[in-house]
């Protein structure tokens, strides 16, 4: 089976490196810790953290041996500043991959997210049979949806979702971006 590297260097000292589900238990505990208010608008899980990021951690290696799931932690300098995932959705297409990310809030703003999502989507397009990556996000969520219109995502699709955080609408706007 193909799979990602580990590490992916990219320049001005930001790494994207596989979460380590021993080694990085108490830095995204205190990552997600500093982060919640920032995230708890968009983000279903924050009233069960630290629980969830417990089972986050755990899966990690699981999910990446089968292939479901690359996480990697975005390091800037060698410290985590959030996470990305290159990910496919069990009951989503063979030929879909789906990026997803979150910031710690003093990393926002500088295009961090920006430049993972775009070595991401350089590895989806390195595994065999992947014709279409996918970002999803609550169209309320505009910073999320910065980072696919400035990688040449197009939007693909609007459906509905289930509200789950108190910031969604209701709705999840798709963007796609397929293999030249």
């Amino acid at each position: 089976m193909d799979l990602p590297p580990n590490v992916i260097e990219l320049d001005g000292g930001l790494a994207l490196r596989r979460i380590g589900p021993a080694t990085d238990a108490a830095a995204f505990h205190r990552l997600v810790d500093e982060s919640l208010e920032h995230l708890r608008p968009w983000t279903y899980w924050v009233p069960d953290h630290p629980a969830v990021t417990d089972e986050f951690l755990a899966t990690r290696d699981h999910r990446w041996e089968i292939g479901q799931n690359f996480s990697y932690a975005i390091e800037e300098d060698g410290a985590p500043v959030g996470a990305c995932s290159l990910f496919h959705r069990e009951e989503g297409p063979q030929d879909v991959r789906e990026i997803g990310y979150w910031l710690h809030p003093a990393a926002t703003g500088r295009g961090l997210a920006t430049r993972a999502a775009r070595a991401l989507v350089e590895e989806a397009f390195r595994l065999p049979g992947v014709a279409h990556v996918e970002i999803s996000h609550d169209p309320a969520n505009r910073p999320s949806g910065a980072v696919p219109a400035r990688l040449g995502f197009a939007e693909h699709d609007r459906r509905p979702a289930e509200r789950l955080a108190p910031g969604e609408t209701g709705e999840d706007l798709v963007w796609r971006l397929s293999r030249n």
